[in-house]
């Protein structure tokens, strides 16, 4: 057993000296982490360009592009009406506001003005959901001219002035603006913590999977090179040389682990304590049983590109299985054939620690599917594993 525990040593030793093989480890999982939590952060946040042609330069023009431009998310882009034309037939916009001449001195007149929506096509969901809030605003600002009519129609006579209702009129519409007296209270359902919860699981088993190829792979290399002979001319037992290399890649698939686990509890606060602990023993029973699996694929591959394959494409099938990124409804086809995947049963148990607030007592049976499934793939690898040049 010491024996077996140096050859563990010596492995994590190597592994930690590769640059490469520590990179691919453990910063592709970090950065893979930061790219699906940047692309899925819950932002609720509306966020666009208005392009928009002013062929008015009057007043009520620039009220309404400075109430756009006061709207959090939006950025003003003016440009005049050749280039929007042209940017238009390029699809390098899909949707422009036009502010027609004479806009300004149509209210101001008390008649009828309008605005023009050039688009292409439907003007995209972008173009959509601003001439959406470019009508509200439009309609705010008919309501006001209509608002300011009608007071001056009731006030005739009194010997109020046209400034003085304008300036009554603004100070109310502005007070019900600041706090209207119909508000809104928006409730994120999905945020941040829920898409951590949903995404972690299956980027922690999918890395452990991918600790398994590179295990299977330094196997193939030393047996090719002949390194596990030389090593079992030493007073080492072919037991104890198997028993180490297995527990080096639980080692290896472990650590990553980890670093990823620990990530999460520094940054978003997503475990306590006792759920840390249990989510790095659920991974390490996990680690095990995959680790078995590596070591098939070790045996019964005979080059290096050969072990790279098989445990690529085992991984592929048993992410797409597992449900790792989507979830699988019940009692489907795909449902039934994940079953054959330990990725599900990872996925599930950790979801159920981490999301749930479950504990070790409610996945015992995907725990003991794990050492089930190590124990079958020990027993095959070791078998195939004496029967190779190298491993008797």
């Amino acid at each position: 057993m010491k024996r077996a525990l140096l050859i563990t040593l010596n492995e994590v030793k190597l592994y930690l000296q590769d640059r490469g093989d520590l990179a691919f480890s453990l910063l592709l999982p970090i950065v893979t982490f930061a790219l699906i939590y940047g692309a899925f952060s819950g932002q609720t946040l509306f966020k666009a360009t208005a392009s928009i042609v002013d062929e008015d330069h009057g007043v009520y023009a620039a009220q309404l592009i400075e109430q756009l431009d006061g709207i959090d998310g939006i950025s003003i882009e003016m440009l005049a009406p050749d280039e929007a034309r042209a940017r238009l037939d390029n699809s390098d916009r899909l949707f422009v506001l036009d502010i027609p001449a004479g806009f300004s001195a149509a209210l101001e007149n008390g008649g009828r003005a309008q605005l023009n929506f050039w688009q292409r096509g439907n003007g995209g969901l972008e173009g959509q959901i601003l001439s959406s809030i470019i009508r509200g605003l439009a309609e705010e600002m008919g309501k006001a001219f209509l608002i300011t009519a009608q007071v001056s129609i009731n006030v005739q006579g009194t010997g109020v002035t046209e400034s003085q209702i304008d300036a009554a009129v603004q100070k109310y519409l502005d007070a019900e603006r600041l706090t209207p007296a119909l508000s809104m209270n928006e409730v994120v359902v999905g945020g941040t913590a829920d898409l951590v919860n949903m995404y972690l699981p299956g980027i922690v088993t999918m890395y452990v999977l991918f600790a398994l190829t590179m295990g299977a792979r330094v196997i193939v290399e030393e047996r090719r090179r002949g390194t596990l002979e030389r090593l079992l001319t030493t007073r080492l037992s072919a037991g104890e040389l198997f028993f180490g290399k297995y527990i080096a890649a639980i080692a290896r698939g472990f650590v990553q682990t980890v670093i990823l686990l620990a990530l999460a509890y520094a940054v978003f606060g997503m475990f306590t304590p006792v759920t840390f602990l249990e989510s790095l023993f659920i991974i390490l029973v996990y680690s095990a049983a995959a680790s078995a699996l590596g070591l098939i694929i070790a045996s019964v591959a005979r080059t290096e590109e050969a072990a790279n394959w098989i445990g690529t494409v085992f991984t592929m099938f048993m992410v797409m299985l597992g449900g790792t990124f989507f979830a699988v409804e019940p009692g489907s086809v795909f449902y039934m054939l994940g079953r054959i995947s330990i990725n599900s049963y990872a996925n599930e148990a950790l979801r159920k620690v981490i999301a749930e607030g479950g504990t070790l007592g409610d996945v015992v049976i995907p725990l003991a599917i794990f050492i089930g499934v190590g124990a079958v793939a020990l027993v095959i690898s070791r078998l195939i594993f004496k029967a190779v040049p190298g491993g008797k």
